[in-house]
């Protein structure tokens, strides 16, 4: 309507929008059925436009405008001048390699966004299936599969990061804190502090292999908490290697374990998601930040 009106004919107007005359009048003429009026009348060999087609020309200003302007913001985000992310993650990894990797994005690439929140792995993976949230920073311990017997992970794609060993945290003075390695089969008449659900299930499982059920004395999904525990004397306790990277307390020493322990650090996505720029730049730099920790083996290989 708008290129009639300026051009006058319908030829004209076929010419400066690049289609065939019989295009225009055809699209002419879908439009006068769906507007149920007339939106041009014909005056010897040129046309003008009705009441209704002058309207419709009105608007397309408008209509051109917005277009222009989503055809830029895409630009934006497809060059990754504009973009956001929602990242999810569990403690011990917000406070190591989810730093690293946003402050990598940041200064790579200030335009995109990246909001942050933390959960634990069954509530991060649920709010990644219904749409809440784009990456989630997951982990599963050896022998046990990411999602948990929870709903299947199928529709994802998962991108180990590294590998995190477990360690024994003990107070300074407790009579294994010298050793070079403890077994987990003489700790059976220590009191224990337990961590958050998957970190509990994995402390009963290594002592069920190792004869016994070790017994919890407490519970707290705070690291700080935990070593704060420990140096009082009120129990041992698990902890991952992301911990230990950042985290200490001096009257707590940490040692390895026999058997020994380890979880998987994934990134995880969907497979649309994955697609979007902003999205694989923060990956990618989850992958970089992984790979510099230097805590067992950097992976970062995606899985689907």
């Amino acid at each position: 309507m708008r290129a009639i009106a300026e051009e006058g004919s319908f030829t004209a107007a076929a010419l400066a929008l690049g289609y065939s005359q019989p295009a225009v009048s055809q699209m002419v003429r879908r439009l006068e059925q769906r507007t149920g009026t007339a939106l041009v009348e014909r005056v010897g060999r040129s046309v003008r436009l009705t009441e209704a087609g002058q309207v419709l020309a009105r608007h397309a200003v408008n209509v051109l405008a917005s277009l222009d302007a989503a055809e830029e913001e895409i630009a934006a985000i497809t060059g990754l001048r504009a973009g956001r992310v929602r990242l999810m993650a569990f403690p011990s990894s917000s406070s190591t390699l989810v730093p690293m990797a946003l402050a990598q994005v940041r200064s790579d690439h200030p335009g995109i966004s990246v909001t942050f929140t933390e959960a634990e792995p069954p509530e991060s993976l649920a709010a990644l299936r219904a749409g809440d949230c784009d990456i989630a920073v997951a982990f599963s311990y050896e022998g046990t599969d990411l999602a948990r017997g929870e709903e299947s992970l199928d529709a994802f794609v998962t991108y180990p990061l590294l590998e995190d060993e477990v360690h024994l945290a003990l107070p300074r003075d407790h009579p294994r804190a010298a050793d070079g390695v403890v077994r987990l089969e003489d700790l059976a008449d220590e009191d224990w502090i337990a961590g958050c659900p998957r970190c509990r299930g994995h402390l009963l499982q290594v002592c069920s292999n190792a004869g016994y059920v070790p017994r919890v004395a407490f519970e707290t999904e705070d690291y700080v908490t935990v070593l704060s525990f420990v140096a009082n004397r009120l129990g041992i306790a698990l902890i991952p290697g992301l911990i230990m990277r950042n985290t200490s307390h001096p009257d707590v020493v940490t040692v390895p374990i026999d058997p020994p322990s380890r979880r998987t650090v994934y990134a995880v996505t969907t497979p649309d998601l994955q697609r979007v720029p902003a999205v694989a730049t923060t990956l990618d730099a989850l992958c970089h930040g992984a790979r510099s920790l230097g805590i067992g083996e950097g992976l970062c290989t995606a899985n689907s």
